[in-house]
């Protein structure tokens, strides 16, 4: 590919949600699917399910490790992969809210949860019986922490994450 090419897929990436962050190089690539009922859709994607039945939506998290040394000289692992879900609920009533009521960690992964593909790990995840929008996305981390905690002393490369933007159910 051209560099021009290159610029321009990832700016479609991004005005298209396509897109996942780390720090630290801890991952080289993340890809978050959701399938359902004959349907698949990546980050930034929306898959259409039918509410007349019971809808299960198969998420599958695939990531590849940095498999080196990051800018640190450091060879960071992937200790824990969360799987976050929230419905869609609209426009929020109090504008200054920042948060969605409805989301939370639905699955926590460690190593012993993902299988080796390659040079990929991958996970899977069932959500059972989807019944309203909902949105699917990924975070994973080199810490212990249950949540990211705010950036204080300690040195930024013992605290490594990486995140990616949601994929969509939408229940018609």
């Amino acid at each position: 590919m051209h560099a021009r090419q290159d610029y321009g897929d990832i700016m479609d990436g991004l005005r298209n949600g396509r897109i996942w962050v780390t720090t630290g190089d801890l991952i080289r690539s993340l890809d978050v699917t959701a399938k359902s009922q004959g349907e698949t859709a990546e980050v930034g994607e929306t898959i259409t399910v039918s509410r007349r039945s019971r809808t299960d939506v198969e998420i599958e998290i695939t990531f590849r490790p940095l498999g080196g040394v990051n800018a640190n000289g450091d060879r960071p692992e992937v200790r824990r992969v969360d799987l976050i879900v929230g419905q869609i609920t609209g426009p929020s009533a109090n504008l200054d809210a920042d948060t969605n009521p409805t989301t939370k960690v639905v699955a926590r992964f460690g190593p012993r949860d993902w299988r080796r593909q390659g040079d990929s790990y991958v996970i899977r995840h069932t959500l059972r019986d989807v019944q309203a929008d909902t949105y699917a996305r990924v975070r994973g981390t080199s810490t212990d922490e249950a949540e990211p905690l705010a950036d204080g002393l300690e040195s930024p490369w013992d605290d490594l994450w990486f995140y990616s933007n949601p994929v969509f159910v939408h229940v018609r």
